[in-house]
């Protein structure tokens, strides 16, 4: 388990570091559009211009921080945990990490802030996390409990039955 939880832990940090080096970076753009502050209106500007570029944009919204969910819990590395505690943990910790990006955006040059942004991240932690963390730990549960059992002393029962002491009288 603690091999889970430091590969867990080292794809969190080398995953963040992409993040941010894809986020924070300074852009050389001739313009920069105005921060989306109202939910949804980025998506719908997308989606008027066509279904591929509409595709593609909300894919990379929500593919951003997707991994999170996977490697939060997995950094975590419990196993006997509430699906449910776990997440709306993750999530939550996804969606501070993502507004925290778009603060620290406010700063950067040509880089804008979008609230949309916020909510795909968020709902690409969501979906990473529904889909294969619930399954994995459940194989890991199994894949422990097989070592666990393995583990154990077996009983030999090929021996045979016990044998018995006939009862002898007491002398007087």
């Amino acid at each position: 388990m603690i091999r889970v939880r430091v590969a867990g832990g080292v794809l969190l940090v080398a995953h963040l570091a992409l993040v941010a080096w894809i986020t924070l970076r300074p852009l050389d753009v001739p313009w920069v559009s105005a921060a989306n502050l109202r939910p949804f209106a980025g998506i719908r500007a997308d989606l008027a211009l066509g279904p591929g570029v509409a595709a593609r944009r909300i894919a990379e919204g929500l593919g951003l921080l997707a991994p999170l969910g996977v490697l939060l819990p997995m950094a975590g590395g419990k196993l006997a945990v509430s699906p449910l505690g776990s997440l709306i943990r993750t999530v939550a910790a996804g969606a501070l990490l993502s507004l925290g990006i778009e603060l620290l955006q406010t700063g950067v040059p040509g880089q804008v802030v979008d609230v949309d942004s916020l909510l795909l991240n968020t709902v690409g932690v969501a979906l990473a996390h529904l889909a294969i963390v619930p399954a994995a730990r459940a194989r890991l549960r199994r894949r422990a409990e097989t070592r666990r059992r393995a583990a154990l002393p077996r009983e030999d029962t090929a021996q045979g039955r016990t044998p018995t002491i006939p009862r002898v009288g007491i002398a007087p």
